[in-house]
């Protein structure tokens, strides 16, 4: 039965032809490449050498996937449309592959794998394959930003694309099982954010075949009456498309094709030139089709076709069993490939009558490989926007509003352009990043109120409270050769830990393709950082996302803990400048100590590790007798602190001051890129002194990048511990055994000759962590000593 409630016939008998011809073959080729290694045109008896010894892949979503791709190249060919599409069911790999050598991409990308017989047999050999292809759509796949290895964000992708690309239209095919997770449920309200002047439009197509792995699907088991009024609910105008007759489904899905574009083209030509600034109701895609349509109907007595048992491997035991040969070969034959390929291999005249040509092929397309569209973002010069820095620690600044004042500027430099964004969750001006509103209000097609602030139709501040949205719109504009900024508070950035895992894994394979040209870098600006959450409690208090990035490929991650204004100026001026990086910055938002100018910043960035000359004791040959080392700003300050009671109460110790700014550093040159050698390492932090590094984050981390440096056994870190609540700023580093106090004992512990001489000293500096304790519980704020302290050496 098949149902479409905007069903207008809008091809004729001949095009339909062409497109279930199309569509046919590209399931023949989805199926071939699940199982086959040779004799791809079955030029004979299908035989048990013949078939893969490992069968990897997933047919269940191949064909209805087949069907979208052989109907956006009609609407890509009779309309002249730029298209991109996002693959969203997870591992679609066949079809999508299936269809791009079809079409011409795979062979121009990949030449071995030719347009014929021996062409096809290679295509089908590599498929999930040692030495071949994975089995879900990937870096490797032409026209492809979306990796299928993880559910939940398609829809984020395809809006972020979209973004600023007013000539686009981004299809997306949305996995019912996808549609599960709570990524993709706020990803629907990203409509709200769409301008139809500015940006390109998003197709959804919902494809709704009824079963995830083993489970039926809610959306296609609940009342379609139901589903129609939960679409239009998110703000969508609903066309349904479904069915099992091949014949009345392309004639469906050509009419809801030709409707879903008309009315786009509506849209945005009522915005565009008749001033319409009502948010726009955009179509929507449901599609139903069986699991595994066109499959075998039953297998050893149990229903397939329609059920979860044909999401993966219909027929899973093909070498070993000669009934499921003969199924097998029987339901390749049903394809009649003898008509859709000629003796040579290569698809005929009629398979390939809807495809489009050149880069307007979904394959081809160069919005999928955005390097190649992008343009220097227009950096300007640091010094309008940097602290003067006369003597260090005597002013202070917060270090965003700073930076917020750059990002202005990049901001407006790139008005008419628009190829930059900033995003967040509802934490730019939290974040002390306000000064961008100067140049571009935050986006929104909604209904604004007399008392809103900063919203604007064509604004290119994205905001929205789902962290998970902000990155996939973030992930979808770099991707298709823009540039952006994702701000975050530290601890809720875990929120997207999987999905920088995946954008760290396409960097990687991307970076060994040599046609994908590299994107601007992700770049993630951390604040509101846990020693500056005293206010929000133990809730808000998390720096672990640096561990997590630190664990992923080192040739792509980078992490860097600028100490004050101006350092942060200088890192960002990096990253944003950078491709094919992710990288984390963290730096505060609260008043923190200058303690660089910029030419000195600028020079301690490029060293990423420096000796702070000024800081220290040292004023001979001879190695200090400890080393006091830092990374982040909070400690910074904490251990210059330090350094002036050393200064004060023990003068005659010598010691070193040594700031990190680039965490990675720390790593063997052998490990890292941007690894430090270790003569140069031992240079800086000797190789036998006691090193007590104040560090941002967990303590471990330090210790796992420095273990096989030479020092390592002397070396004691200090750093956040899980002790966290609502308290005053000074009592969360005490808590966590950070602060100055804490620090000069741990000098006075770990240097030898200090011994009992300093035991006055160490119990002066145990008094002052007691009368902390006692004088924030009767005046709710830290010591004056504390509050007020500069530096003053």
């Amino acid at each position: 039965m098949t149902t479409s409630r905007d069903s207008v016939d809008t091809i004729t008998d001949q095009e339909a032809a062409a497109l279930d011809a199309h569509w046919r073959a590209a399931n023949y080729l989805s199926a071939g490449q699940i199982y086959l290694m040779a004799n791809p045109l079955l030029a004979e008896p299908l035989h048990a050498e013949q078939i893969k010894p490992r069968l990897l892949g997933h047919w269940g979503t191949s064909p209805g996937l087949n069907l979208v791709y052989t109907h956006l190249n009609r609407i890509i060919k009779n309309r002249s449309q730029d298209v991109l599409c996002i693959w969203g069911p997870g591992h679609g790999g066949p079809a999508v592959l299936a269809n791009s050598w079809l079409e011409g991409t795979y062979t121009e990308t990949y030449p071995d794998v030719t347009r014929d017989t021996e062409g096809m047999e290679r295509l089908f050999r590599q498929f999930s394959f040692p030495g071949g292809v994975p089995s879900h759509v990937a870096p490797e796949t032409p026209g492809s930003i979306h990796e299928g290895g993880e559910l939940g964000y398609s829809l984020a992708h395809a809006y972020g694309a979209a973004l600023d690309n007013p000539a686009l239209l981004v299809a997306c095919v949305i996995g019912d099982g996808e549609a599960e997770t709570g990524p993709l449920a706020a990803s629907w309200h990203s409509n709200k954010f769409l301008d139809p002047v500015h940006d390109g439009a998003v197709l959804p197509i919902l494809h709704l075949n009824g079963y995830k792995i083993a489970n039926p699907t809610v959306l296609a088991r609940i009342p379609e009456d139901e589903l129609d009024q939960l679409m239009r609910g998110l703000g969508y105008e609903p066309l349904h498309v479904g069915g099992d007759d091949p014949v009345t489904v392309h004639r469906a899905m050509a009419a809801a094709m030709d409707t879903a574009v008309d009315k786009i083209r509506a849209v945005q030509h009522a915005a565009r030139h008749g001033g319409e600034h009502r948010r726009a109701r955009w179509p929507v895609i449901v599609l139903r089709t069986p699991k595994g349509w066109t499959g075998p109907v039953e297998v050893d007595g149990l229903p397939v076709e329609g059920t979860w048992r044909a999401h993966q491997v219909p027929l899973p035991a093909v070498r070993e069993n000669p009934a499921h040969l003969a199924q097998l070969e029987e339901w390749l034959r049903s394809y009649r490939p003898e008509d859709l390929f000629d003796p040579t291999g290569r698809p005929t005249e009629q398979v390939l009558a809807c495809v489009p040509e050149g880069e307007r092929r979904l394959g081809a397309t160069p919005y999928a490989n955005g390097g190649r569209m992008l343009r220097t973002l227009p950096v300007p010069a640091l010094e309008p926007y940097a602290v003067p820095v006369d003597k260090p620690g005597r002013t202070q600044h917060e270090p965003t509003r700073v930076l917020g004042g750059m990002l202005e500027r990049v901001m407006a430099d790139t008005a008419q352009r628009r190829d930059f964004r900033l995003f967040g969750p509802d934490e730019t001006a939290s974040n002390r990043l306000q000064a961008v509103y100067g140049a571009s209000g935050k986006a929104w097609q909604e209904q604004m109120l007399p008392t809103d602030e900063h919203l604007a139709r064509d604004g290119r501040v994205m905001e929205i409270l789902s962290e998970h949205t902000c990155q996939g719109w973030l992930e979808g504009y770099l991707l298709t050769g823009r540039h952006g900024l994702f701000s975050c508070y530290e601890a809720f950035v875990h929120i997207v830990d999987s999905m920088v895992n995946q954008h760290v894994k396409w960097l990687h394979t991307s970076r060994q393709l040599p046609w994908r040209a590299p994107i601007a870098s992700l770049n993630y600006l951390l604040t509101s950082h846990v020693w500056r959450q005293d206010h929000n409690g133990f809730s808000h208090q998390d720096p672990g996302f640096v561990d997590h990035i630190l664990n992923k490929s080192p040739e792509v991650v980078r992490v860097y803990l600028p100490p004050d204004a101006n350092t942060l100026l200088s890192i960002a001026d990096h990253v944003l400048r950078s491709r094919d990086y992710v990288n984390v910055v963290v730096a505060g938002k609260q008043p923190c100590f200058d303690w660089l100018s910029m030419d000195q910043a600028r020079a301690h960035c490029a060293r990423g590790v420096g000796i702070w000359e000024w800081a220290g004791t040292e004023n001979g040959d001879r190695e200090p007798d400890v080393v006091l080392a830092c990374a982040g700003d909070v400690p910074t300050q904490e251990v210059l602190a330090a350094a002036d009671l050393l200064r004060r109460h023990l003068p005659n110790l010598v010691f070193r001051v040594v700031n990190v700014v680039d965490l990675t550093r720390l790593m063997p040159a052998t490990e890292h890129p941007h690894g430090m050698p270790d003569v140069e390492f031992d240079a800086v932090f000797t190789t036998s002194r006691p090193v007590i590094f104040a560090y941002h984050g967990y303590p471990w981390l330090i210790h796992r990048l420095a273990y096989r440096r030479a020092v390592h056994p002397h070396l004691h870190v200090r750093g956040y511990k899980e002790s966290g609540t609502t308290t005053t700023p000074f009592d969360m580093v005490v808590r966590n055994d950070l602060d100055r106090y804490r620090l000069v004992m741990d000098v006075i512990d770990r240097v030898p000759r200090l011994g009992a001489r300093a035991a006055t000293t160490r119990e002066a500096m145990a008094d002052a962590r007691s009368r902390h304790h006692e004088w924030i519980r009767e005046h709710g704020d830290d010591l004056p000593e504390v509050a007020n302290w500069t530096w003053s050496s």
